[in-house]
């Protein structure tokens, strides 16, 4: 349950009064007791009233002493930069209730104007009005206009923002995608050489390789062999053309 605000004004009955001032008193002596705890900062309290002969003394008379030794060795221009009577009190919040005021009024006609636009909207004819209503729909409407092109402008640019993100994530992905095929040439590539490679040596070691060899292995002639002596006749050759083997100078 909130508690019900009170009105700063002046308390006509006495015993209301006095009630309230020993209550605030002993709030206001709890706040700076507080304020001294938690915050580490020199404060005291003398306070005055027409209930006691004696004032009440805060945190004690040697305390209250030094404060006030404290403040009055401080430049005149500090002392009362943040002073306040009762006064400039009033004077504050007269000027902030002012201040609230106003803005109340502005939010206010605000209301009624746009009440006026959207009736409009639906028909109703801009009867009644003066010429100050008329400059302030006016002015609203601009208003209303100016924001939608606004947010229009900002929906544009963050679609725009998403199409080139979109486009972005496309190209890497056709990049991602092109270089396991990159990586796989080289290999095939590499392949190849190893086949030159091995095919290399076997070119080398037939250009090494004497000129009888070629002719064992490709022989002009058919191939046969003779008997010693006899007059069968083998697979490979006959009498008139001897086997390569007697050829070969493996035989001489």
């Amino acid at each position: 349950m909130t508690r019900k605000k009170v009105k700063l004004a002046y308390i006509a009955n006495d015993s209301t009064r006095k009630a309230t001032f020993k209550k605030r008193k002993r709030g206001l002596i709890k706040k700076i007791s507080e304020l001294s705890t938690l915050c580490d900062v020199p404060a005291c309290a003398l306070i005055y009233s027409q209930y006691e002969s004696l004032p009440d003394i805060w945190p004690s008379p040697s305390g209250v002493q030094r404060v006030i030794a404290q403040f009055r060795n401080m430049p005149e221009m500090e002392q009362g930069r943040k002073m306040f009577n009762q006064e400039t009190f009033l004077r504050q919040r007269i000027v902030k209730s002012h201040e609230q005021l106003k803005r109340l009024r502005k939010e206010n006609r605000e209301k009624e104007v746009s009440r006026v636009m959207f009736q409009t909207l639906t028909g109703r004819p801009l009867q009644g009005l003066n010429m100050i209503d008329l400059n302030d729909l006016g002015w609203l409407i601009d208003q209303n206009v100016k924001e939608l092109g606004e947010k229009i402008k900002s929906k544009r640019e963050e679609l725009l923002a998403q199409s080139k993100r979109e486009e972005l994530l496309a190209q890497r992905n056709e990049v991602t995608m092109a270089a396991p095929n990159a990586a796989a040439s080289p290999a095939r590539a590499g392949d190849h050489g190893m086949d030159l490679n091995m095919q290399q040596p076997a070119m080398e070691n037939t250009m090494q390789r004497p000129p009888w060899f070629s002719d064992v292995m490709t022989p002009q002639e058919p191939m046969g062999s003779g008997a010693a002596g006899g007059d069968e006749v083998l697979p490979f050759g006959d009498q008139n053309h001897p086997a390569f083997w007697h050829n070969s100078p493996f035989f001489h």
